[in-house]
């Protein structure tokens, strides 16, 4: 019994690439689709969050008459002028609430993370027993849980026994103890992440503790001492609950005086949109001048070997 096989044919070799046909490519229309909304979306999240500065701009410099109507476009709809911004610096109400706001929220900042330095630097290199460091830990960040509006009263009876009430000292301790637990919690996972064998070969050199820490691991943590001190001005420029209650004309911050305000004829867009500017202008300018420090040390420690 023999059995027959059928020959298997060889392969056509292909000469001429040209009638090679390729299907054409299908678009995926719903990835198309999900681009284009993402892209919407954030188009309209920038317009929504651009335009009260684009109208506090135009306000700013626009006359009175010219603040009714579709006038949206300088020199195309309506004239520009700078006498908004002059009758502003005319105000010595306004110009003491600035000076006050500096001083308060720069020194506020300077001594909050002055101290949390040095409390994030003890908690990253020792062990604590009673408290643990954990706890040391919780405990500064229980000073941003727990409201302040059940702190004012006290800080308010404290300010008067002492006679700091009124005074811009008053506010800017008040204000460092609440903005405390930023640089602590910042900055002590950045201490642990510089090399213990640094400070352990400068310890042999016979470096003191005190020179190791500010000569050595402060340098290291330097983007992070500025993104903290950036965050603490911006809280304390902007805290009106304590410049409320422990202000009254001296040392009144500008957050205060602009909920107060000195109007008395309704509504003047011309002082909104110049003191809108003026109030954020100093935390802008602070956080421009410091960008690449902030933008180090938000990166500092994101990826991990």
């Amino acid at each position: 019994m023999s059995a027959t096989f059928d020959a298997v044919p060889a392969p056509r070799r292909i000469t001429d690439l040209s009638t090679i046909t390729v299907p054409p490519r299908r678009r995926d229309t719903g990835r198309i689709v999900s681009r284009v909304l993402i892209v919407l979306a954030l188009v309209v999240l920038m317009i929504w969050t651009l335009f009260p500065f684009y109208w506090a701009v135009i306000s700013s410099i626009k006359d009175p008459a010219d603040n009714y109507g579709n006038k949206w476009l300088p020199f195309v709809t309506f004239e520009p002028t700078l006498k908004p911004w002059r009758d502003l610096w005319g105000i010595r109400e306004i110009r003491q609430s600035m000076v006050n706001s500096t001083i308060v929220s720069v020194g506020a900042a300077s001594i909050a993370v002055g101290l949390g330095t040095l409390a994030a630097y003890g908690i990253a290199r020792f062990r604590f027993y009673r408290p643990r460091n954990g706890s040391l830990t919780t405990w500064f960040l229980s000073q941003r849980v727990l409201p302040p509006v059940i702190f004012v009263t006290p800080f308010l009876l404290l300010a008067q026994k002492t006679g700091l009430y009124d005074t811009l000292w008053a506010l800017m301790i008040v204000n460092a103890t609440f903005n405390l637990p930023f640089p602590v919690i910042i900055l002590t996972q950045m201490f642990r992440e510089v090399p213990i064998e640094l400070e352990e070969a400068a310890q042999v050199d016979g470096a003191s503790r005190f020179a190791i820490f500010a000569r050595i691991a402060v340098p290291l943590v330097l983007p992070g001492i500025v993104v903290s001190w950036i965050l603490c001005l911006a809280f304390s420029w902007n805290e009106f609950l304590f410049g409320f209650s422990l202000s009254q004309t001296d040392a009144r911050p500008m957050p205060v005086y602009l909920a107060g305000g000195d109007q008395t004829r309704g509504v003047d867009f011309q002082a909104i949109g110049t003191r809108m500017l003026l109030t954020a202008s100093v935390p802008l300018l602070a956080a421009m001048l410091s960008q690449r420090y902030i933008v180090r040390g938000l990166s500092l420690g994101a990826v991990k070997g």
